[in-house]
This record gives structure tokens, sequence and C-alpha cells, in this order.
């Protein structure tokens, strides 16, 4: 099965950024004074957004701004699945139908470019 090499980028790089986020907030639950921010999630949380940069310029390099860009919400859609599992934030009718309402919105402006 062959995979192009722009989508995959363009979707790792949004697992990339989410996983960042993800650390960000495992860094920043309890913390109070900004000396405490600096912390080994923190850290590892800008590595993984710094990769999925890497990815997007690279995916820039190479593909319209017009494919490319919708691959963005994939962020937010894994951030708020992640957040349901990993933090025990609560999910809500509401919520799914922004989900299934951002992919198809992104379906569709893929498949339109």
């Amino acid at each position: 099965m062959w995979v192009n090499p722009i989508i995959a980028a363009l979707s790792f790089g949004s697992v990339f950024a989410a996983l960042g986020q993800i650390l960000f907030k495992t860094g920043a639950v309890g913390r109070v004074s900004p000396l405490e921010f600096v912390n080994m999630w923190v850290a590892g949380g800008l590595v993984l957004y710094a990769i999925g940069t890497v990815l997007w310029v690279y995916a820039l390099s190479k593909a319209n701004l017009m494919l490319a860009y919708p691959f963005t919400v994939l962020t937010f859609v894994l951030v708020y699945i992640a957040a349901y599992f990993i933090f025990g934030e609560r999910i809500t009718a509401t919520g799914i139908t922004g989900v299934i309402l951002i992919l198809c919105g992104m379906l569709l402006i893929v498949r339109a470019s």
C-alpha cells in the first residue's frame, strides 16, 4: 500500500502537535509559580511540538497551503479525545458532533484540493 509522504507528514505533524499539547497540560497541572512550569513534561511537549513543526514546514514545502492547512484541525480532534482518556475530561454529545463536523469539513476541503 502506497502512502503519500505529504499526507503522512501532515498527519504525523498533527499527532506530534497534539502529543505536545498533552505534555504541556501534564506539566502545567498544579503548578503555580513560573519556575514550576519549567519541567520535563513541558520540555518534552516543546520537543514534540518542534518535531510536528518540522513535519509541517516540510509538507508546506511540497503541498499547496489549501491542502495542508485543513490538517491542523486534526490536532483539535486528537486533543479532545486524549483529554477524555488521559485527563478524564467529560465528552459531550455536542462535542462529538463538533468533532464529526470538523472531520467532515476537513475531508471536504482536502478532497476539493
